[in-house]
């Protein structure tokens, strides 16, 4: 198929897997990169296997066995994921591949669905492993298939970053040929290569430090970097990805013309910043999180001895943290070449948008756990919880901290090893304890602590976009498989109180978590209850509520409940309960005066 069509970033960068014909697709699922596998998963016909897998690190494996057998593999994670999988990544440059492997990791300048705005050109520097970088979803998509051809040349993995603008805006898309499978799929044993044991390690790090000249060489001459130089001013910028178009926008409202470096590879290409240098004066660096492009400038300039004036983030011309727009990229460069433009200045809002704080959806089964959560453990007991929907529960006071995947069990741990006397009470969804919550349950367990942990089973990765998880039963295509049980799970590492609840029911929920807290050890109370929106698309509909107001008095306590669907009419001080209602019935325990019931039929 060719033509061209209208996608989604992450879209785009699927139908470059396609293109680029991948063999193996893994990844665990974070905004901003979860649709990727989405997308492979939703095709009807595909000649490739694809998984959502437990965690990153997992994912990064099964993609390196894929690669080791000669296949062509891709694994998929937001940037805090490629912590998780740093310790195979790490060994993964050493040892190499055979068929390409390109590991794509999804930056979030800004933090908007994430807990750090950590870089991931750092860790391409770390590993010495290359790393591609797209300015636009076409781009993203042309890319995947010659970062194969680069990783099987070079038979090193190669890491695709994008961010978020990329990954989740939109374009039209020039589509290619899907590329014909040429390699065959067979493990061959040489544990020279594949086991890492010292002796073989120290043969491989050479290795490794001895082809990062020729990759450089080959970037050097690669069309993903892009000069120009303007004999007639001496000012130039050099930019990477998005930022590398809003700063070409930004020249052309400033009516200005530089010499222009766009970088779309690591290792940078460094005679094209030698020869930028040499015919500039000045140059402005504009690129997003961190100074990596900066910083090597600086030492190219200073081993060359060019005293080009190089500006950017170190000097507090650009922001170091954040999202870039064109108007920050206008005010960089016109502070940096000293222009006076009034255009530089962003235009300001003509009214101010009401805050709007993130909630549960209306319905969420979590709401009524945190509820009796915080009535059975009280106020000043302590919350550790995790990543997911139920971190949310910070505007109703139970999530107290929350630290990356995982941690919130071991988390409680340490709290209550430091010899906190207060009772602890720690949540974690279904995904996230999969993730990597089980380590920490088992070492609460062996190491006796004295905490309950609630596993929010809520039957899906719901905060990423409702993806299949091990306790689903479904596997990424929604193959019927092995269903994980929790309560066995957490009973077979050592944990003898261990009880399933549904939270709807919040009597039965109070009885078992009051049970939970007497408890001395680890109680695991596991809240089952399919998360709302997944239940409504399969047609599961319950009466919605509403609020009589002649026996409403006003007193607000619903609200506090913090559902969407209930709304307060401060003429009449009555309360209300909207169309956004999906019939839980959880605000009826709520109300101190019976004076919300179901709508009659």
């Amino acid at each position: 198929m060719s033509g061209r069509e209208y996608m989604l970033g992450n879209v785009a960068i699927a139908r470059g897997i396609v293109e680029g014909a991948v063999d193996v697709v893994s990844g665990y699922p974070g905004t901003p990169s979860s649709e990727i596998v989405d997308t492979l998963a939703s095709m009807n016909e595909r000649d490739f296997y694809i998984e959502w897998s437990v965690n990153e690190k997992v994912a990064m494996e099964v993609a390196a066995g894929a690669s080791m057998a000669g296949a062509r593999s891709v694994v998929t994670m937001k940037h805090v994921g490629l912590n998780v999988a740093a310790d195979p990544l790490m060994t993964l440059a050493y040892m190499g591949v055979k068929g390409g492997m390109v590991i794509i990791v999804a930056d979030d300048p800004s933090c908007h669905s994430s807990q750090n705005e950590q870089d991931t050109r750092r860790y391409s520097v770390f590993s010495q492993i290359p790393c591609l970088e797209p300015s636009t979803p076409q781009q993203a998509k042309d890319m995947i298939p010659y970062a194969f051809e680069l990783s099987e040349k070079y038979e090193i993995p190669v890491i695709f970053r994008s961010t978020t603008r990329i990954s989740h805006g939109k374009s039209d898309i020039k589509l290619a040929p899907v590329r014909q499978k040429t390699g065959e799929i067979k493990f061959e044993k040489n544990p020279d290569r594949w086991v890492m044991v010292p002796k073989n390690a120290r043969v491989r790090h050479p290795h490794l430090l001895s082809i990062q000249q020729d990759i450089r060489g080959e970037f050097e001459f690669s069309g993903w970097n892009e000069l120009s130089i303007e004999a007639e001013n001496n000012i130039g910028v050099i930019a990477c990805g998005t930022a590398a178009v809003y700063a070409k926008e930004a020249l052309d409202r400033l009516g200005i013309t530089a010499s222009f470096l766009k970088i779309g590879t690591y290792p940078i290409p460094e005679d094209s910043v030698r020869q930028l240098l040499a015919k500039t004066e000045q140059v402005i660096v504009i690129e997003e999180l961190e100074p990596v492009i900066e910083d090597q400038c600086k030492v190219i300039a200073r081993d060359v001895g060019f005293e080009t004036e190089i500006f950017g983030k170190a000097d507090g011309i650009l922001p170091r943290t954040g999202e870039f727009n064109v108007d920050i990229c206008m005010e960089g460069i016109a502070r940096a070449f000293g222009i006076d433009s009034c255009e530089c200045k962003p235009a300001t809002q003509a009214m101010e948008l009401p805050v709007r704080p993130p909630a549960m959806c209306p319905g969420c089964s979590h709401r009524g756990t945190f509820h009796v959560m915080k009535k059975v453990f009280g106020e000043d007991a302590v919350f550790p919880s995790d990543i997911g929907c139920y971190t949310l529960g910070i505007q109703h006071g139970t999530v107290d901290t929350t630290l990356c995947m995982g941690a919130s069990i071991s988390v409680a741990s340490g709290i209550y090893d430091a010899g906190e006397k207060k009772p602890i009470c720690c949540t974690i969804g279904d995904s996230t304890f999969f993730h990597t919550g089980i380590n920490s349950l088992m070492n609460a367990i062996y190491n006796k602590s004295d905490i309950t942990v609630l596993i929010l089973d809520n039957r899906t990765t719901a905060m990423t976009g409702h993806q299949p998880n091990p306790g689903m039963g479904k596997t990424a295509t929604y193959e019927p498989t092995v269903e994980v049980a929790f309560d066995k799970l957490c009973s077979a590492m050592g944990a003898e109180f261990v009880e399933v609840v549904d939270p709807y029911d919040m009597d039965a929920t109070e009885d078992v978590l009051q049970r939970a807290k007497a408890y001395e050890g680890v109680s695991v109370v596991i809240a089952k209850r399919a998360c709302v929106i997944s239940a409504a698309r399969e047609g599961i509909r319950y009466t919605p509520f509403m609020v009589d107001t002649n026996l409403c008095k006003g007193c607000r306590k619903c609200l506090k409940f913090g559902c969407p669907a209930i709304e307060f009419d401060e003429v009449s001080k009555k309360a209300s309960i909207n169309s956004m209602c999906s019939g839980c019935g959880l605000c009826v325990e709520i109300c101190n005066f019976d004076a919300i019931m179901e709508v009659k039929k």
